[in-house]
């Protein structure tokens, strides 16, 4: 089942957002945890996040940047950590700053949208991830293997190994290049 774990410490963002969602026609459950230590566990399945049924893996994370215990951004870190977590993570937060925007792009977000002040900016920000992350974005499947680091010894290198050990034969007489 597809979830989306919001990570908001401000019950009146987590009011407003859902709100926005129901009114987009937005069907898909949402999991709140309310600050970075809680969106770990729950990421992490600990604690009273164990039950995978109940707490399933988020399809897209909507993250604050501003959280107690950790804050938005070493949440954003940890996530990016977990290699086999191919999570979506959009940081949605008040703040506009461009050292936040560049750190959080740096660290694997995303995107990054600021929260509008007005209801209906916001209800069209909505139909945008609705329309976007929710519709025609695609995910690698959960159970893919995961590829090798760039430079190792996977079907890429190897294909280039092999490319290097049989050129193409010439084409009209005429050198190929690989």
């Amino acid at each position: 089942m597809k979830i989306i774990l919001q990570v908001e410490d401000d019950p009146n963002d987590v009011f407003f957002l859902q709100h926005a969602m129901k009114k987009a026609g937005i069907a898909t459950p949402i999991q709140v945890a309310n600050d970075g230590r809680e969106a770990i566990d729950y990421l992490k399945g600990a604690g009273k996040f164990a039950d995978r049924k109940q707490f399933p893996l988020p399809c897209l994370v909507l993250l604050d940047l501003k959280l107690p215990h950790i804050m938005g951004l070493d949440v954003l870190k940890w996530i990016r950590q977990q290699h086999a977590m191919p999570l979506v993570v959009v940081l949605l937060t008040a703040s506009g700053e461009e050292a936040d925007i560049a750190t959080a792009y740096r660290l694997g977000a995303n995107g990054f949208l600021v929260k509008p002040s007005q209801a209906s900016k916001l209800e069209d920000m909505v139909k945008a991830i609705k329309d976007f992350w929710l519709t025609h974005n695609t995910l690698p499947q959960r159970s893919a293997p995961e590829a090798p680091p760039t430079g190792g010894v996977g079907p890429a290198h190897s294909a280039r190994m092999a490319a290097a050990r049989h050129p193409l034969p010439p084409i009209n007489g005429k050198g190929r290049k690989t």
